[in-house]
């Protein structure tokens, strides 16, 4: 389910849209989102879309040098396209933090981003692959979260966006499924993807 806002929104207009997206019940299992002004309702993933999660979260935890937590409900404040209110509010497939931050100990439901916190954010696509290649990608740029790992199950491929400067990130490295992928500092892996297949 997807309700989207058409027509720029006034100070007024954002609170309620804000209120109204806070207020939201969703079914057990579902995620809400409020992305650019439109309110994102995303069904229980299936397992494909779990696994691939799984083996990320397995292989940064298992190799990399650094200890890792690492959340896949953490809801993260960044900013909006037009910089108003309300920002967005998204909650990745993955977000991970060094430990010894110990950011998710006393965060609040919606955690603001802040530069040095979040090292890399996941996302799987799903249903809508255009949220997670496009306004989630600029939102997670504009925050400047330093990483950005994209599976993108219908391109059957995985990419690694860095350098985030401007509202977007300008540097992405790709590779097809079942290949490796380096991801840098901090978390300094060879992803492995053969399992995403």
């Amino acid at each position: 389910m997807t309700v989207m806002v058409h027509e720029p929104l006034s100070h007024g207009d954002a609170d309620v849209l804000l209120e109204g997206f806070l207020a939201l019940d969703t079914p057990e299992g579902f995620r809400a989102e409020l992305i650019d002004g439109e309110i994102v309702v995303s069904p229980p993933p299936i397992g494909a879309h779990e696994w691939c999660i799984a083996e990320i979260s397995l292989q940064v935890v298992r190799d990399s040098p650094h200890r890792f937590h690492w959340s896949g409900n953490k809801g993260l404040l960044v900013p909006s396209s037009d910089g108003g209110q309300p920002g967005n509010r998204v909650i990745p497939d993955a977000t991970f933090v060094l430990a010894e931050t110990g950011l998710f100990r006393d965060a609040e439901s919606w955690m603001p981003v802040e530069p040095g916190g979040v090292a890399m954010v996941v996302e799987v696509t799903s249903s809508r692959p255009e949220v997670d290649r496009e306004a989630k990608r600029r939102g997670y740029a504009r925050a400047e979260i330093p990483l950005y790992l994209l599976v993108d199950r219908r391109e059957q491929k995985v990419s690694l966006f860095s350098e985030p400067k401007e509202g977007d990130f300008h540097k992405v490295e790709w590779v097809p499924f079942g290949k490796t992928l380096p991801l840098p500092e901090p978390i300094d892996i060879e992803l492995d993807t053969s399992g995403f297949a």
